[in-house]
């Protein structure tokens, strides 16, 4: 199993990034998909997450309205398009699996059994 997230970068305050987990290695319809982030001296918190099986999303209170998950199953990806970032967005963004599709636990990082390697999210303010 493989998740390999992309897409972030640097950016100013009230802009846009769209990051991308592009998965191998399972059957991308069997899983559902979240996304964390991890400031420096923080823990790592859920985002959001996207069971395209269950036809459900969620995302934590933080990003509700700015960012969007959405799930191309037959690119295997999962995107989550961040709008209107901030200097509080500022984090290591990870993609990560699991094999339960509902919702519950969705934000809790030891629910999830695979993970990418984090992509840097820098918002200047």
């Amino acid at each position: 199993v493989q998740l390999q997230a992309s897409g972030g970068g640097l950016v100013q305050a009230g802009g846009s990034l769209r990051l991308s987990c592009a998965a191998s290695g399972f059957t991308f319809d069997d899983y559902a998909i979240g996304w964390f982030r991890q400031a420096p001296g923080k823990e790592r918190e859920g985002v959001s997450y996207i069971s395209s099986s269950v036809g459900s999303t969620y995302y934590a209170d933080s990003v509700k309205g700015r960012f969007t998950i959405s799930s191309d199953n037959a690119r295997s990806t999962v995107y989550l398009q961040m709008n209107s970032l901030n200097a509080e967005d500022t984090a290591v963004y990870y993609c990560a699996a699991r094999k339960w599709r509902y919702g519950s636990r969705w934000y809790f990082p030891d629910a999830f059994d695979y993970w990418g390697q984090g992509t840097l999210v820098t918002v200047s303010s």
